[in-house]
């Protein structure tokens, strides 16, 4: 029987702009897959509330502020990377404040998601963006 991997909690949002554009952001070198396109968000910290995490996540990578209420759970990623296990709700989110600047990524793209198929993204996002194609 092969050793169980340890269970990383990661949350992700889809920034939803007026035009049904979703953001995606590209890891920066130096990090594990540098140069992938991924949904902003971040690690879910011991005793933290996942949508804590990611207000605190969206407001350190992108300088932009929004509240729990603002969040919708959508779907979730559930992948088996080498050396753990990711589980990855990705929340929507269509209302925030102040202007979304790149502060620890590559790079920026506000991408329609018939579009996102462009964009090489990390085996766990990748099968998120068929749900958002759907949806919007």
């Amino acid at each position: 029987m092969s050793t169980p991997l340890p269970t990383l909690l990661v949350v992700a949002a889809a920034l939803i702009d007026a035009d049904g554009r979703v953001l995606i952001a590209q890891r920066p070198e130096g990090k594990q897959m540098a140069g992938l396109w991924e949904f902003p968000g971040g690690k879910v910290e011991p005793g933290e509330r996942p949508e804590a995490a990611l207000i605190r996540e969206l407001r350190e990578e992108l300088g932009v502020e929004t509240k729990e209420a603002c969040l919708a759970p959508f779907v979730f990623a559930s992948h088996a990377y080498e050396s753990f296990h990711l589980l990855m709700p990705l929340y929507l989110c269509r209302r925030w404040e102040g202007a979304v600047t790149r502060h620890e990524h590559a790079a920026l793209a506000w991408v329609r998601p018939n579009r996102m198929s462009d964009y090489p993204m990390p085996p766990a996002d990748a099968p998120l963006v068929a749900y958002l194609r759907d949806l919007l």
